[in-house]
């Protein structure tokens, strides 16, 4: 058996500590990517059919739209199948106090009966938000293990935070 990284990240113009930049990579595409370097896991992306705006504040209004109607965005791919993977790695960035709505159409099209689920997260200052609850709901019978919340700003340095998270 092995584990699994499913993520959501988007790259381009982001908020960092004040102000807007762009990004060649997503920031939790980086902890994914880590996570990936420490265990040898598989990694899942979650892209959305219809792509987010560029512009960082229309990205985050459609994004709020998404979740005050608790919408399920199309997504390009889906994994259906997780039963190969005891260990199974959620990572998003915090959208709105939550995980972006495409994670939730992947999310609830999966069994997670008997897995491990291990979390986390990317901000600029709202760590989990009501996310834990919500991954407690979508991953209905999982043991859910400790998270982690990593500030964007911060993903680069970050190596051996997600290391020592890991050997927990």
């Amino acid at each position: 058996m092995s584990d699994l990284v499913i993520y959501f990240s988007r790259a381009g113009e982001n908020y960092f500590g004040g102000k807007l930049m762009n990004i060649e990579k997503g920031n939790t595409e980086v902890i994914a990517e880590y996570i990936q370097e420490f265990t040898g896991a598989d990694l899942f992306k979650v892209d959305p059919a219809v792509e987010y705006p560029e512009d960082y504040m229309k990205c985050i209004d459609v994004a709020k739209k998404e979740m005050q109607a608790n919408a399920r965005p199309e997504i390009k791919e889906s994994i259906n199948d997780i039963s190969d993977y005891d260990t199974i790695f959620i990572g998003f960035p915090n959208w709105w106090g939550t995980l972006p709505m495409p994670m939730f159409t992947q999310l609830e099209q999966l069994d997670f009966t008997g897995k491990t689920v291990k979390a986390f997260v990317t901000h600029e200052g709202s760590g989990f938000g009501s996310s834990e609850k919500d991954i407690k709901k979508l991953c209905s019978g999982a043991e859910i293990k400790k998270g982690l919340s990593i500030p964007g700003a911060e993903v680069h340095d970050a190596k051996d935070i997600v290391r020592s998270w890991l050997d927990e």
